[in-house]
């Protein structure tokens, strides 16, 4: 009998987990998760990204990938809300990560205002060092900002899936928006 009972309790535990496994904001930490953790995923959509930069060359896509993994691992979040209707859902969560947006735009006031000192023989639009310019600002970066995302939701065959997020709130992963 004892273990009659015993059985019932673990199943009615698994069951009971399962279902708390399969909610919007369940699935919303699970994805930014993947961001902290820097899952395969991830990492293979930061390279495709980074790769297809040409005005980057190896060494800066290196340091430049270092910096969005940087960000990666220091993202916070907070899930400030789940509204379900039916079969569709909708997530905020508020975020937190390094400011790299404020820093890319002074860099770049800088660059303007001062492109003699960029530009070389070699390169006389100055991109080259620019950038190796623009990446030691960012290293440098410890202010964060805080942005909401809204994550939208469908359910399909009873499970929660999240649809694909906009550029705009990638950029505010990345801390460029």
């Amino acid at each position: 009998m004892k273990k009659v009972v015993a059985i019932i309790v673990a199943l009615l535990l698994l069951v009971g987990c399962t279902n708390t496994m399969n909610t919007p904001s369940k699935k919303v930490e699970d994805f930014l998760e993947k961001y902290q953790k820097m899952d395969d995923d991830v990492l293979t959509q930061l390279d495709v990204i980074v790769d297809n930069d040409s005005e980057m060359d190896d060494d800066q896509k290196e340091e430049y990938k270092a910096l969005m993994e940087k960000q990666y691992q220091n993202l916070s979040y907070k899930i400030t809300d789940e509204k379900v209707e039916d079969d569709t859902a909708t997530v905020d969560a508020e975020i937190e990560v390094y400011d790299y947006q404020t820093t890319t735009v002074k860099a770049k006031e800088y660059f303007d205002e001062h492109k003699d000192e960029f530009v070389t023989d070699e390169d006389e639009e100055g991109i080259k060092k620019y950038t190796d310019y623009r990446i030691k600002e960012l290293k440098d970066v410890t202010d964060k900002i805080t942005y909401t995302i809204t994550f939208n939701l469908t359910k399909e065959d009873d499970e929660w899936k999240l649809q694909d997020i906009t550029d705009t709130d990638r950029q505010k992963l990345h801390g460029l928006y």
